[in-house]
Protein backbone atom coordinates (compact mmCIF):
# COMPACT_ATOMS: atom_id res chain seq x y z
CA UNK A 1 0.00 0.00 0.00
CA UNK A 2 1.53 3.86 -1.11
CA UNK A 3 -0.48 6.72 -0.30
CA UNK A 4 0.50 9.69 -1.78
CA UNK A 5 -0.06 13.62 -0.66
CA UNK A 6 0.77 16.21 -3.27
CA UNK A 7 1.58 20.08 -2.21
CA UNK A 8 2.71 23.29 -4.30
CA UNK A 9 -0.27 24.34 -6.09
CA UNK A 10 -1.54 27.49 -6.20
CA UNK A 11 -2.35 30.36 -8.35
CA UNK A 12 0.12 31.69 -10.97
CA UNK A 13 0.17 34.29 -13.95
CA UNK A 14 1.17 32.67 -17.13
CA UNK A 15 4.90 32.72 -17.57
CA UNK A 16 5.43 31.92 -14.06
CA UNK A 17 6.80 29.14 -12.48
CA UNK A 18 5.49 26.39 -9.82
CA UNK A 19 7.24 23.27 -8.22
CA UNK A 20 4.97 20.60 -7.55
CA UNK A 21 6.05 17.60 -4.65
CA UNK A 22 4.62 14.44 -3.99
CA UNK A 23 5.07 12.99 -0.96
CA UNK A 24 4.75 9.23 -0.57
CA UNK A 25 4.40 6.55 2.19
CA UNK A 26 5.74 3.35 2.92
CA UNK A 27 9.49 1.62 2.25
CA UNK A 28 8.88 0.77 -1.39
CA UNK A 29 8.66 3.66 -2.77
CA UNK A 30 11.78 3.12 -4.81
CA UNK A 31 9.94 0.09 -6.65
CA UNK A 32 7.37 1.73 -8.30
CA UNK A 33 7.17 4.16 -10.95
CA UNK A 34 6.19 7.49 -10.57
CA UNK A 35 3.55 9.43 -13.02
CA UNK A 36 1.55 13.36 -13.19
CA UNK A 37 -1.38 13.39 -14.52
CA UNK A 38 -3.82 16.35 -14.74
CA UNK A 39 -7.86 17.55 -15.24
CA UNK A 40 -9.19 20.61 -16.41
CA UNK A 41 -12.76 21.21 -15.93
CA UNK A 42 -15.02 19.56 -18.62
CA UNK A 43 -12.08 17.51 -19.58
CA UNK A 44 -10.95 14.17 -19.29
CA UNK A 45 -8.00 13.44 -16.96
CA UNK A 46 -4.29 13.33 -18.98
CA UNK A 47 -0.87 12.41 -19.05
CA UNK A 48 1.60 15.17 -17.87
CA UNK A 49 5.13 13.39 -17.26
CA UNK A 50 6.04 10.22 -15.63
CA UNK A 51 9.73 8.77 -14.03
CA UNK A 52 10.71 5.38 -14.19
CA UNK A 53 11.79 3.16 -11.47
CA UNK A 54 15.90 3.31 -11.46
CA UNK A 55 17.16 0.98 -14.05
CA UNK A 56 20.86 0.16 -13.37
CA UNK A 57 22.37 3.82 -12.80
CA UNK A 58 18.94 5.79 -15.28
CA UNK A 59 15.39 7.13 -14.51
CA UNK A 60 13.65 7.04 -18.05
CA UNK A 61 11.75 10.19 -18.04
CA UNK A 62 8.81 10.46 -20.23
CA UNK A 63 6.64 13.58 -20.84
CA UNK A 64 3.51 14.80 -22.79
CA UNK A 65 3.73 16.79 -26.17
CA UNK A 66 2.25 19.65 -24.37
CA UNK A 67 4.61 19.91 -21.50
CA UNK A 68 7.94 18.71 -23.05
CA UNK A 69 10.72 21.35 -22.54
CA UNK A 70 8.38 23.50 -19.82
CA UNK A 71 7.93 20.55 -17.12
CA UNK A 72 10.57 18.51 -15.47
CA UNK A 73 9.91 15.53 -13.70
CA UNK A 74 12.75 14.16 -10.68
CA UNK A 75 12.53 11.64 -7.68
CA UNK A 76 14.42 11.44 -4.76
CA UNK A 77 14.06 7.85 -3.58
CA UNK A 78 15.85 9.03 0.19
CA UNK A 79 12.78 11.47 0.58
CA UNK A 80 10.07 9.48 -1.23
CA UNK A 81 9.26 12.19 -3.02
CA UNK A 82 8.64 13.19 -6.82
CA UNK A 83 8.21 16.46 -8.11
CA UNK A 84 7.00 18.08 -11.31
CA UNK A 85 9.12 21.64 -11.75
CA UNK A 86 6.56 23.62 -14.01
CA UNK A 87 8.05 26.18 -15.69
CA UNK A 88 6.77 28.73 -18.54
CA UNK A 89 3.00 28.38 -17.59
CA UNK A 90 0.07 28.96 -19.72
CA UNK A 91 -3.14 29.30 -18.95
CA UNK A 92 -4.12 25.93 -20.28
CA UNK A 93 -2.30 24.12 -17.89
CA UNK A 94 -4.56 24.84 -15.54
CA UNK A 95 -5.97 21.59 -13.16
CA UNK A 96 -5.93 19.62 -10.61
CA UNK A 97 -2.83 17.84 -10.60
CA UNK A 98 -2.66 14.07 -9.34
CA UNK A 99 0.39 12.23 -8.40
CA UNK A 100 0.59 8.13 -9.09
CA UNK A 101 2.52 5.30 -8.78
CA UNK A 102 2.70 2.44 -11.28
CA UNK A 103 4.59 -0.77 -9.99
CA UNK A 104 3.56 -3.35 -13.07
CA UNK A 105 7.02 -2.26 -14.51
CA UNK A 106 10.09 -0.45 -13.93
CA UNK A 107 9.24 1.57 -16.87
CA UNK A 108 6.56 4.14 -16.81
CA UNK A 109 3.50 4.16 -18.88
CA UNK A 110 1.26 7.19 -20.23
CA UNK A 111 -2.19 5.25 -19.48
CA UNK A 112 -4.05 6.37 -16.33
CA UNK A 113 -6.15 2.78 -15.60
CA UNK A 114 -2.28 0.87 -15.27
CA UNK A 115 -1.35 3.30 -12.46
CA UNK A 116 -2.03 1.30 -8.84
CA UNK A 117 -2.05 4.21 -6.14
CA UNK A 118 -3.24 8.29 -6.51
CA UNK A 119 -2.93 11.50 -4.39
CA UNK A 120 -5.82 13.65 -3.61
CA UNK A 121 -4.53 16.49 -6.15
CA UNK A 122 -3.65 19.35 -6.03
CA UNK A 123 -4.96 22.39 -7.67
CA UNK A 124 -2.86 24.76 -10.02
CA UNK A 125 -4.72 28.00 -11.73
CA UNK A 126 -2.68 30.03 -14.22
CA UNK A 127 -3.71 33.18 -15.06
CA UNK A 128 -3.83 35.46 -18.10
Amino acid sequence: QVQLVESGGGLVQAGGSLRLSCAASGRTFSAYAMGWFRQAPGKEREFVAAISRRVGSTYYLDYADSVKGRFTISRDNAENTVYLQMNSLKPEDTAVYYCTAYSGSAYSTPTSALYNYWGQGTQVTVSS
